[in-house]
Protein backbone atom coordinates (compact mmCIF):
# COMPACT_ATOMS: atom_id res chain seq x y z
CA UNK A 1 0.00 0.00 0.00
CA UNK A 2 1.40 3.65 -0.65
CA UNK A 3 1.63 6.31 1.59
CA UNK A 4 -1.36 7.91 -0.05
CA UNK A 5 -3.49 4.60 0.11
CA UNK A 6 -2.34 4.64 3.96
CA UNK A 7 -3.58 8.03 4.52
CA UNK A 8 -6.58 8.12 2.90
CA UNK A 9 -7.48 4.92 4.79
CA UNK A 10 -6.66 6.92 8.07
CA UNK A 11 -8.87 9.61 6.99
CA UNK A 12 -11.59 7.24 6.15
CA UNK A 13 -11.53 5.64 9.45
CA UNK A 14 -10.71 9.20 11.25
CA UNK A 15 -14.54 9.79 9.28
CA UNK A 16 -16.44 6.76 10.71
CA UNK A 17 -15.19 7.38 14.20
CA UNK A 18 -16.24 11.34 14.18
CA UNK A 19 -19.89 9.43 12.32
CA UNK A 20 -19.94 6.98 15.26
CA UNK A 21 -19.21 9.41 17.97
CA UNK A 22 -22.07 11.69 16.47
CA UNK A 23 -24.87 8.91 16.08
CA UNK A 24 -23.45 7.70 19.70
CA UNK A 25 -24.00 11.14 21.18
CA UNK A 26 -27.32 12.07 19.91
CA UNK A 27 -29.43 11.16 21.89
CA UNK A 28 -26.85 12.36 25.17
CA UNK A 29 -28.75 15.69 26.09
CA UNK A 30 -26.81 16.16 29.41
CA UNK A 31 -23.81 15.15 31.34
CA UNK A 32 -25.90 13.59 33.56
CA UNK A 33 -27.28 11.63 30.31
CA UNK A 34 -23.75 10.33 30.80
CA UNK A 35 -23.69 9.21 34.30
CA UNK A 36 -26.80 8.23 35.54
CA UNK A 37 -27.64 4.91 33.53
CA UNK A 38 -25.88 1.92 32.88
CA UNK A 39 -27.19 2.47 29.57
CA UNK A 40 -25.46 6.22 29.46
CA UNK A 41 -22.00 5.04 31.12
CA UNK A 42 -22.14 2.56 28.14
CA UNK A 43 -22.17 5.10 25.69
CA UNK A 44 -19.49 7.47 27.34
CA UNK A 45 -17.15 4.53 27.24
CA UNK A 46 -17.68 3.46 23.41
CA UNK A 47 -17.35 7.13 22.68
CA UNK A 48 -14.02 7.56 24.80
CA UNK A 49 -12.62 4.56 22.42
CA UNK A 50 -13.41 6.37 19.29
CA UNK A 51 -12.09 9.34 20.85
CA UNK A 52 -8.52 7.34 21.65
CA UNK A 53 -8.92 5.79 17.54
CA UNK A 54 -9.02 9.53 16.57
CA UNK A 55 -6.00 10.75 19.22
CA UNK A 56 -4.07 7.28 17.73
CA UNK A 57 -5.07 8.20 14.18
CA UNK A 58 -3.53 11.73 14.10
CA UNK A 59 -0.17 10.72 15.98
CA UNK A 60 -0.31 8.05 12.80
CA UNK A 61 -0.51 10.76 10.31
CA UNK A 62 1.52 13.55 11.46
CA UNK A 63 4.42 10.00 11.31
CA UNK A 64 3.09 9.35 8.28
CA UNK A 65 3.36 12.71 6.30
CA UNK A 66 6.08 13.99 8.44
CA UNK A 67 4.24 16.76 10.30
CA UNK A 68 3.25 17.90 6.81
CA UNK A 69 -0.39 17.33 6.25
CA UNK A 70 -2.26 18.47 9.54
CA UNK A 71 -0.10 21.27 10.09
CA UNK A 72 -2.15 22.78 6.97
CA UNK A 73 -5.56 22.69 8.43
CA UNK A 74 -5.01 24.90 11.81
CA UNK A 75 -8.54 25.27 12.18
CA UNK A 76 -8.50 21.63 14.17
CA UNK A 77 -5.96 21.82 16.85
CA UNK A 78 -4.32 18.44 16.59
CA UNK A 79 -2.38 18.45 19.44
CA UNK A 80 -5.77 18.54 21.81
CA UNK A 81 -6.78 15.53 19.31
CA UNK A 82 -4.02 13.60 20.50
CA UNK A 83 -3.80 15.29 23.88
CA UNK A 84 -7.68 13.89 24.56
CA UNK A 85 -6.00 10.28 23.65
CA UNK A 86 -3.67 10.34 26.29
CA UNK A 87 -5.76 11.65 28.91
CA UNK A 88 -8.23 9.27 27.85
CA UNK A 89 -5.97 6.00 27.84
CA UNK A 90 -3.55 6.97 30.80
CA UNK A 91 -6.12 8.77 33.88
CA UNK A 92 -9.33 6.88 32.32
CA UNK A 93 -10.57 6.71 36.08
CA UNK A 94 -9.73 10.30 36.71
CA UNK A 95 -12.00 11.35 33.11
CA UNK A 96 -14.08 13.76 33.39
CA UNK A 97 -17.17 13.49 31.71
CA UNK A 98 -18.34 16.98 31.04
CA UNK A 99 -15.06 17.47 28.90
CA UNK A 100 -15.88 14.69 26.63
CA UNK A 101 -19.87 16.08 26.49
CA UNK A 102 -18.38 19.20 25.42
CA UNK A 103 -15.65 17.74 22.82
CA UNK A 104 -18.83 16.14 21.21
CA UNK A 105 -20.88 18.47 21.16
CA UNK A 106 -18.82 21.67 19.81
CA UNK A 107 -16.28 19.76 17.96
CA UNK A 108 -16.72 16.63 16.85
CA UNK A 109 -18.49 17.89 13.58
CA UNK A 110 -16.04 20.20 12.78
CA UNK A 111 -13.48 17.36 12.77
CA UNK A 112 -15.04 15.15 10.40
CA UNK A 113 -15.77 18.11 8.35
CA UNK A 114 -12.23 19.11 8.01
CA UNK A 115 -11.28 15.45 7.56
CA UNK A 116 -13.72 15.08 4.88
CA UNK A 117 -11.81 18.29 3.30
CA UNK A 118 -8.18 17.22 3.53
CA UNK A 119 -9.74 13.78 2.05
CA UNK A 120 -11.20 15.58 -0.82
CA UNK A 121 -7.82 17.85 -1.36
CA UNK A 122 -5.84 15.18 -1.47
Amino acid sequence: MSKQEVVQSILEQMILSCERVEKRFSTIHSINDFLDTEEGIEKLDAICMQIIALGESVKNLDKITNKTLLSRYPQIVWSEVAGMRDIISHHYFDLNAEIVFEVCQNHITELKNTLQMIQKEL
